[in-house]
């Protein structure tokens, strides 16, 4: 006897007698299989017609390809309705302009937004293919480095989930920052041509290419009306060849766009000096022009990469203002809402050229008064510092900022004269005052100062956690602050929890499912409901059942890297960061040398088993921090290969630190290292993302640190060290390091080994340097005065890991306190308190499947 067809195909076919719930539920299972049905026939036509490949013919880069479009063309549907939902309403928007934008692969992220997830997933397996295996060729989009992006990036998912109608603004780098790897222990930069296989997300633009003139100089036309009509002649003119990547919002109705743009020349090819074989020549001027989008972050410890980096930030604000001026313009004849309908974000000082821009375009090209051009500008834009120290705030020689855009020089002298005059009005002659206010800094090399730029340009200015903005106010614009108390705000950071929680960490996100519902997912308060169940054995079990998962998964990936092998039981202490001094990598380094020589003199001491764990990438012009990352790797190889040591001290290096890579090591971590010194980190995310997926803080009074702290309670981290007040203290007393170690016989006995060559035996005096530079250089960041507390607090780690139940508390507490940092709060907060926005609702698109 034949089963029966558990799906009616037919309204008529239906049972009379199913319940209501019953009949939903199989309607529903029929629109899976009908969606499950569409997605491959649109998959294997993106395999046939648009790769060219049959089945058998085709490779795994032609049907990841075929997946990310079947993917797109779901994807471009939300997309068009939310673009024509925002143009017919002539909403306003925000424009987030960032040099950086660390977004990492698009897939998951995507068909988790859309959630088609499993519908995806079965859709290949019936076509003999795993979504996992496809989804590892995507590369990540070499458009970040560290931070900031990161945060662009999740500020730029989280406002497509809340319906916020937002464009981004950022470069379309063809080599990206680069890739790393190392050879015996040294960095090593190669190009990232992340685009070598082309980039299936990417949609070109070459309709709205943008003409930016660059150099030149400028003349005064007489007009015979006594006034000064300034016009920029013999510039060079740089294309902007725009990109789209769509941003998709949780729920997939709301698509936003992040706009890349990328350097072109319309400069042919002088075919005389081809054809005489000076082929170079023949494409000089062309290859210039196209190298300001080839790199992130040119090393500027030369004039022409100096150049090169002023020439980027100029790019990106010219074609984003062009590009916001022409969309403006397609509603309005006059500029008298565009203040109304146009709110520009400033993403740390980088495109803080772009308020000369705006100035420049409405009083040069649109013909407005200059007082009526400023009243619009200081109202469009807000800015936000990621940066406490002086050397990361842009400046520039001011020779080379007036042959570069010899306008806009012009443009910032003006708007200082009428600022200085303004400010004295206010402040009276303070002349010490004025000058800190000033764009211009005069001395033996005039420079630019473009986060004071920034400042006088913007309504608004803040900062990205609370230690953060009081010290922003206190230390880096108290003069400013003085003239303008209301400018100045707080506004802490977040992350995605749809990247950083859904979809990297799957095992946690369904637990905390099963025991709170979904709606953490959008709603991260939610998971406040978690810390009722602190004390609860089975959720300890399950936990501790996820961790290990993560951490085998993560242990495969070193092993492949590095060679190196990780026990799962080990604890897995993580710094995963931007590789800088102040980010104290160097501290972490030196006390892993103290437990080895510890572990090594008496084998019979008790320690916990540790697998510490680095992954970071230096700059490539920063010496000191490629020399620390040398150091790091020599211990490791010393380390791992002491019998005597291995089975209770590892340590491993992973190369080519990046946004996938994070999605498995932060996952598996036990302990999240977030020991810079207090008053330097300006935030942090790295830290939330940790906190979030149940690694326990080690960590300063800095930055975020202090309102997780506030927010999972100080008994469940492990804090230690020096406050902001007391490193103020310290300086002012005199800071004298050797009288600190002088006090720390076994900081003294790692600066012996290091000294001896324990660690560069074939390479002498290899790592003095890192010595010199704590004892005699005086140790800006404070390591030897923060050790013996470091110390102190990565011990107590050890001791309370081993206490299964205290650890699982702690963990359970850092879980449920996460919700404030999630930066669907964050751009909640700018919206209302910065950018007067709202959100719009874009009208359901019909259904695909």
């Amino acid at each position: 006897m034949p089963a029966p067809n558990p799906l009616p195909m037919h309204e008529s076919e239906a049972d009379p007698t199913m319940p209501p719930a019953a009949l939903e539920t199989v309607l529903e299972r029929f629109q899976d299989i009908l969606g499950e049905e569409n997605f491959r026939l649109s998959f294997l036509h993106h395999l046939r017609y648009t790769r060219g490949k049959d089945w058998r013919s085709a490779t795994l880069q032609d049907k990841f390809d075929s997946l990310a479009l079947a993917v797109r063309d779901r994807v471009v549907e939300h997309m068009i309705a939310t673009q024509q939902t925002y143009l017919s309403q002539d909403v306003r928007r925000i424009y987030y302009f960032s040099m950086e934008f660390l977004v990492g692969r698009q897939l998951l992220t995507n068909v988790h937004n859309l959630g088609i997830v499993e519908l995806v997933r079965d859709a290949l397996r019936h076509l003999g293919c795993e979504f996992e295996e496809l989804a590892e060729l995507e590369p990540d989009p070499a458009l970040g480095n560290g931070g900031l992006g990161r945060l662009a990036a999740c500020f730029l998912e989280s406002l497509a989930s809340l319906g916020y109608p937002t464009y981004g603004y950022g470069i379309c780098y063809e080599l990206g920052l680069f890739r790393q790897r190392f050879e015996k222990g040294r960095q090593v930069e190669t190009p990232d041509d992340w685009l070598s296989q082309g980039y299936p997300w990417l949609l070109p633009r070459p309709e709205r290419r943008v003409a930016c003139p660059i150099l030149g100089r400028v003349t005064h036309d007489e007009k015979g009306d006594f006034r000064y009509h300034p016009r920029w002649v013999d510039y060079q003119v740089v294309y902007g060849q725009p990109w789209d990547l769509p941003v998709v919002g949780y729920g997939g109705r709301t698509v936003n766009l992040l706009r890349l743009f990328r350097a072109c020349s319309d400069e042919p090819l002088d075919l005389d000096r081809f054809n005489q074989g000076a082929f170079v020549e023949a494409l000089h001027r062309r290859v210039l022009s196209e190298t300001i989008s080839r790199v992130l972050y040119p090393v500027d410890t030369t004039d022409t990469g100096r150049r090169l980096r002023l020439q980027q930030e100029y790019f990106l604000v010219a074609c984003g203002i062009r590009d916001i001026v022409r969309r403006y313009r397609k509603r309005h004849d006059d500029f008298e809402s565009f203040a109304d309908k146009v709110a520009i974000q400033l993403n740390d000082t980088h495109p803080a050229l772009a308020v000369a821009e705006l100035q420049r375009y409405f009083v040069d090209e649109a013909g407005l008064e200059w007082d009526d051009a400023w009243s619009i500008v200081t109202r469009t834009f807000s800015y936000t510092n990621h940066t406490l120290m002086p050397e990361a705030l842009e400046r520039w020689p001011a020779d080379l900022f007036r042959e570069t855009v010899p306008r806009h020089y012009q443009i910032l002298e003006e708007i200082e004269r009428r600022f200085l005059r303004d400010a004295e009005r206010a402040l009276g002659k303070d002349y010490a005052a004025l000058s800190r206010l000033s764009i211009f800094e005069h001395g033996p090399q005039a420079q630019v100062r473009m986060a004071n730029v920034a400042v006088i340009g913007s309504h608004t200015v803040n900062g990205v956690a609370a230690i953060h903005s009081r010290l922003l106010v206190e230390r880096l614009f108290p003069d400013f602050a003085r003239l303008w108390p209301e400018k100045f705000t707080n506004v802490t950071n977040g992350i995605t929890p749809r990247r950083w929680l859904l979809a990297a960490n799957p095992g946690l996100s369904e637990l905390v499912t099963v025991r709170l519902g979904a709606g953490w997912i959008t709603d991260l308060d939610q998971l406040r409901g978690l810390a009722a169940s602190a004390d609860d054995a089975d959720l300890a079990t399950a936990l501790r059942e996820v961790k290990r998962t993560n951490k085998r998964r993560l242990a495969a990936l070193v092993a492949r890297e590095t060679g190196v092998e990780l026990p799962e039981t080990m604890l897995f202490d993580v710094q995963a960061k931007r590789l800088h001094e102040y980010k104290r990598q160097l501290l972490n380094a030196l006390n892993i040398v103290d437990l080895y020589l510890q572990l090594r003199d008496d084998p019979a001491l008790e320690m916990t088993p540790r697998a510490c764990i680095f992954a970071a990438k230096a700059a490539p012009g920063y010496w000191m921090a490629k020399l620390i990352i040398q150091f790091i790797n020599a211990v490791a190889e010393v380390v791992n290969a002491d019998v005597r040591t291995r089975d209770r001290l590892r340590v491993a290096f992973i190369p080519d630190y990046r946004v996938t890579l994070s999605e498995i090591l932060i996952p598996a971590a036990d302990i999240s290292e977030q020991i810079s010194l207090a008053g330097t980190e300006a935030s942090g995310t790295g830290n939330m993302k940790f906190a979030l997926n149940g690694a326990l803080t080690l960590g300063t009074l800095d930055g975020a640190n202090i309102e997780i702290r506030d927010a999972v309670g100080a008994e469940n981290m492990f804090i230690f060290g020096m406050t902001v007040e007391d490193v103020d203290a310290l300086r002012r007393s005199g800071y004298r390091p050797g009288e600190h170690l002088a006090r720390l016989p076994r900081l003294k006995a790692v600066f012996d080994a290091i000294e001896d060559d324990l660690f560069s035996p074939q390479e002498r005096g290899l790592f003095r340097p890192l010595v010199d530079a704590l004892l005699t250089g005086g140790d800006h960041y404070m390591l030897v005065a923060d050790y013996a507390a470091y110390a102190a607090a990565r011990e107590r780690t050890g001791v309370v890991y081993n206490d299964t139940a205290a650890w699982h508390r702690m963990v359970v507490h850092n879980i449920a306190g996460m919700g404030f940092f999630s930066s669907d709060r964050s751009v909640r907060d700018y919206a209302e308190r910065v950018w007067h926005l709202q959100p719009v609702q874009v009208p359901q698109t019909p259904s695909w499947e």
